[in-house]
């Protein structure tokens, strides 16, 4: 292992100083606690077991909306929405008025903890499992960034790698696959091997959690692939992070059927045209949700009252939070210029949509599991070695999932 550079560095307030160890700070996408404990249970994650015994594991709780975009942006600045402008996959553009996705650095407000520990000497790498968060993540950083998605358009000029495949030596994996995300965790293992990096974030992707539940067997065994690989990073010394995005539930009736309110349709009924409800859950992997989330935003018609409005969403039943946009802002942390007039959230088994033909639900391939709402906020932490009395404290608190750098670098013992 060559030497490692031991600089601190500051970012969006913040003073990083972490040692001179490989730092590894992982997202496993859509991991409700459960996941783990479920998994711990049946003797599948053995290093995570351990880690939990002599580190520490604990909750805390993500940035809301509780969606893919929106945390990898808050866990990679170490700031809520409000700090980094991201408020969904997906919003309308109040500049353009267009209806687009949140994918582009440009949208990125803050800049991110990466870039500052790549300017202070690390050799930083970023690897997402998701192609649509590589050009967010890797802003104005200097290093290695690439999707395995798209791991064998990887060049050097563009991703600093061009060798992603005979690194990792395997192809290119399905994107809908549970080898999408273990793809991600063995390239980041083999860059530590080989000395191209020592500061790292590993971003999975949620398509298991979609499709299974915590106890289903295929669960269990993608949990013991990240297990491993877990493993093979505290064998090269590294300090572990792990957290999540957001959580994951069964948004069914008892029949198994999708549990949807199509919120536009509603409105426009209930009040007549004009209104505009957007899903900010709305990426390019529809097999994953269909577009369907526990969380949207509403835009009103031009001169609309929006009293009758609000009391009528409150009344739907399924609906369990309702906050114009000034205490969106407020109490949500979100950014109020990429917000509707309302942001909207629903229960715990229950999506919320635009209409129906907005969604299509037979590219769905299994019963649908969703997130996006308070029901997913809370996730799991876990940390490679013990808490400083002082970061001890702070897990006691309210700590947030875009504090995770901050622990892994700042608050572990030794």
């Amino acid at each position: 292992m060559q030497e490692i550079v031991a600089a601190q560095f500051e970012v969006n307030g913040r003073r990083y100083a972490p040692p001179a160890r490989p730092i590894v700070v992982i997202c496993i996408d859509g991991c409700g606690d459960e996941y783990l404990s479920t998994s711990i249970a049946h003797g599948k994650m053995p290093h995570v077991a351990r880690l939990a015994r002599d580190g520490y594991r604990g909750f805390v709780r993500g940035a809301l909306p509780s969606f893919t975009n929106v945390n990898n942006a808050a866990i990679c600045t170490g700031l809520p929405p409000s700090g980094t402008g991201i408020a969904g996959n997906y919003f309308l553009d109040p500049e353009t008025g267009e209806e687009v996705m949140m994918n582009s650095s440009k949208y990125l407000r803050a800049p991110t903890i990466l870039a500052a520990a790549a300017n202070a000497g690390r050799k930083v790498a970023m690897v997402t499992a998701k192609e649509k968060l590589r050009d967010i993540l890797s802003h104005k950083m200097r290093g290695i960034a690439f999707s395995s998605e798209k791991a064998n358009q990887a060049k050097l000029e563009t991703h600093g790698i061009d060798d992603v495949e005979q690194l990792v030596g395997a192809p290119t994996p399905e994107i809908y696959s549970g080898d999408a995300s273990l793809y991600v965790l063995r390239a980041g293992v083999a860059l530590m091997a080989a000395g191209r990096s020592d500061f790292l974030y590993l971003s999975l992707t949620d398509y298991m959690q979609h499709k299974y539940a915590p106890e289903a067997p295929e669960s269990l065994e993608f949990y013991a692939g990240i297990d491993a690989q877990i493993g093979r990073m505290l064998e090269l010394g590294a300090i572990v992070g792990a957290t999540a995005d957001h959580g994951m539930n069964a948004k069914t009736d008892a029949d198994g059927k999708p549990n949807v309110i199509f919120l536009e349709s509603a409105l426009n009924k209930q009040f007549g045209g004009g209104f505009r409800v957007i899903c900010p859950i709305t990426d390019p992997y529809v097999v994953h949700h269909g577009a369907l989330g526990s969380a949207v935003v509403v835009h009103l018609p031009h001169g609309a009252d929006p009293a009758p409005v609000e009391r009528w969403l409150w009344e739907q039943p399924g609906v369990t939070e309702v906050y114009d946009r000034r205490l969106a802002a407020l109490k949500l942390e979100l950014p109020a210029d990429r917000i509707g007039d309302f942001f909207v959230m629903s229960a715990r088994d229950v999506v919320l949509g635009r209409t129906p033909e907005h969604h299509d639900l037979s590219a769905l391939k299994a019963q649908l599991r969703s997130h996006g709402g308070r029901y997913e906020e809370l996730v799991p932490m876990v940390l490679s070695a013990p808490l400083k009395p002082a970061y001890r404290a702070k897990a006691a608190g309210d700590p947030r999932n875009f504090d995770i750098f901050d622990f892994t670098c700042n608050g572990i013992e030794g």
